[in-house]
């Protein structure tokens, strides 16, 4: 009776094992996390820090609260000036990947000039962008777009580069043309590559959205960091900092869900899963 009974039971042991996996995932951060505020709450109320130098997390939670609706319009006008960079810096990045990894000369007249660009600091470069582009969205995205922009060249040039030579040679003896080598043979080598810059520069796209808010702008969460801290309003700038840090997770998490989604065999879905 006891077989009978255990073979009437449905039981899915990879479904299972995958549940658990992934609440065990969630569970220690979780944890991690709730005893970082706890110990954080707990210190700042025992000495009495001043909430203008820390505030604890129940007043960064009441006073980002007190800010009611207008803490979305913030947050919609950053995730605008991220999402439109963000998109900017992906069409612009494919075709000078694409010809710096085709030609040698494409590529050294490209490289350096990337470099330089990489190597001048965001702060410094929104103020005269603001000059040349205006106070309105369009300086905001630019900047956003600028240093998003690096990441994506570099990952997909090299992911373009690392095509077997073999498959290529096979390729060329098939008389396939460039156009076909590139979507059949170079395009699939580099997905991986591909994913890893551009969820890097999702993350720098936030970062130069809010350097341009800090710059010029009248909405967004950068602004509100800039004008509460300017008015000894730490609290409503802690709470902007949590939004942008959840707002970028979010990000980050949808470009790796598509990866997963659409290019699984990319990532080794399998072994991560073990």
């Amino acid at each position: 009776m006891s077989a009978t009974w255990s073979n009437s039971i449905p039981f899915d042991s990879p479904k299972s094992s995958r549940w658990l996996l992934v609440a065990r995932r969630a569970l220690v951060p979780t944890l991690v996390f709730v005893a970082l505020l706890t110990i954080w709450e707990t210190g700042v109320r025992t000495f009495n820090v001043p909430s203008f130098i820390l505030p604890a997390p129940s007043v960064i939670v009441r006073d980002t609260y007190g800010v009611g609706w207008a803490l979305f319009g913030h947050a919609q006008a950053t995730l605008t000036t991220v999402v439109g960079g963000y998109l900017c810096a992906i069409l612009i990045s494919f075709p000078l990947a694409v010809a710096i990894s085709s030609s040698a000369v494409l590529s050294n007249a490209i490289y350096p000039l990337l470099v330089v660009k990489q190597s001048i600091p965001t702060v410094a470069l929104a103020p005269i962008l603001t000059v040349l582009l205006g106070t309105g969205s369009a300086a905001r995205i630019t900047i956003a777009a600028l240093i998003a922009l690096f990441p994506m060249v570099v990952s997909t040039a090299t992911g373009l580069s690392s095509a077997p030579r073999e498959m290529i040679e096979l390729s060329r003896s098939m008389d396939a043309s460039w156009v076909r080598r590139l979507i059949d043979v170079r395009l699939p080598s580099a997905v991986p590559y591909i994913f890893s810059g551009l969820k890097v520069s999702m993350t720098l796209a936030l970062i130069g959205a809010v350097v341009a808010e800090f710059v010029a702008a009248e909405r967004g969460l950068g602004f509100m960091i800039y004008t509460s801290t300017a008015f000894f309003q730490l609290p409503v700038a802690f709470g902007a900092m949590i939004v942008l840090g959840l707002v970028g997770t979010v990000l980050f998490q949808t470009v790796s869900q598509i990866e997963r989604r659409f290019f699984p065999w990319a990532i080794g879905l399998a072994e991560s899963e073990t």
